[in-house]
């Protein structure tokens, strides 16, 4: 199969990626109206465990969920429902445009933390692509006393969150597989989001109306991210990201359509920076800056 049918394939993923982000964003735009971010969470993880059970007994992979590095599990879903209830708050609080335009500084951050974390060497061209990547924030968020509120703050810290899941899955990775990942990902954070949500002692129940939201959040926030991997398995980094990038005029043109909000264009304009930051430090670490392969016998 040649490299072109290969990205190809990989575009059509991340038109599923595209999509399922998309509807996720929606979905918990509505569904926050009637129930707090908690809440969705529970709910959200309540469908992932049925999906990922499902699925590994489907295929006989029970033997694959390990228990001997829990402890790297629950630190790394404690990053990542955090990061996703403040996503959560974010998208009924402030445009769905900026909301992903501020996501999408996730990988700057990874950036900046991998040399604590990962103990990563940080060059000078990474480091400039975080500098670029603050930049970008600033255009976006346009930080005035006007401007600056709940929902550009929790939107611009899910990015750190997001970074720091990533970060320790990168060291999950190295000695389990996605369906142990995906496991402890769904049924630790469905205890966190039972305790967080049931601590007033009431919990919510989804209506007729919220229940198609709860599930389209569960089905989509697996999709997106299934997607988005696969891609990743058949084409570069160089060649997946731009495509990614183009959830951000998707978004703005549904929210546009949906709920009437006005297309900023300052929003695109951070977004390009942020987008040529991300993709600069791709660049670097594809080896393609900065120093040349060794040439191959």
């Amino acid at each position: 199969m040649t490299s072109e049918t290969h990205i190809l394939r990989a575009a059509l993923w991340m038109l599923g990626a595209i999509g399922s982000f998309s509807a996720m964003a929606i979905a918990g735009r509505e569904a926050g109206s009637t129930l707090d971010t908690f809440e969705i969470m529970t709910y959200r993880s309540l469908v992932g465990v049925a999906i990922v059970v499902t699925v590994i007994t489907a295929t006989g992979n029970w033997h694959a969920i390990k228990g001997q590095r829990l402890g790297q599990h629950l630190i790394r879903n404690l990053a990542h429902f955090t990061g996703q209830n403040l996503w959560f708050f974010a998208v009924t609080m402030i445009p769905l445009a900026q909301v992903f335009a501020l996501e999408f500084t996730s990988p700057l951050w990874v950036v900046v933390l991998s040399p604590l974390i990962l103990g990563e060497r940080l060059t000078r061209i990474r480091a400039f692509s975080a500098i670029l990547g603050f930049v970008g924030i600033l255009i976006v968020a346009r930080p005035s006393p006007d401007s600056l509120n709940a929902g550009v703050i929790t939107a611009a810290s899910c990015a750190i969150f997001f970074a720091l899941t990533v970060m320790f899955t990168k060291r999950l990775t190295r000695h389990e597989g996605i369906a142990s990942i995906l496991f402890w990902l769904t049924s630790m954070q469905l205890v966190m989001g039972l305790v967080m949500s049931g601590y007033d002692g009431v919990i919510a129940l989804p209506d007729v109306t919220t229940l198609p939201w709860i599930l389209t959040i569960g089905v989509a926030g697996l999709a997106a991210h299934f997607c988005f991997t696969k891609a990743l398995s058949l084409a570069p980094a160089t060649a997946v990201v731009p495509i990614d990038f183009a959830r951000l005029p998707v978004i703005a043109i549904l929210a546009m359509l949906i709920y009437d909000e006005a297309v900023v264009i300052w929003t695109f304009v951070g977004a390009a920076v942020i987008f040529a930051a991300n993709y600069l430090n791709i660049l670097e670490a594809a080896g393609k800056l900065g120093r040349k392969r060794p040439a191959s016998s």
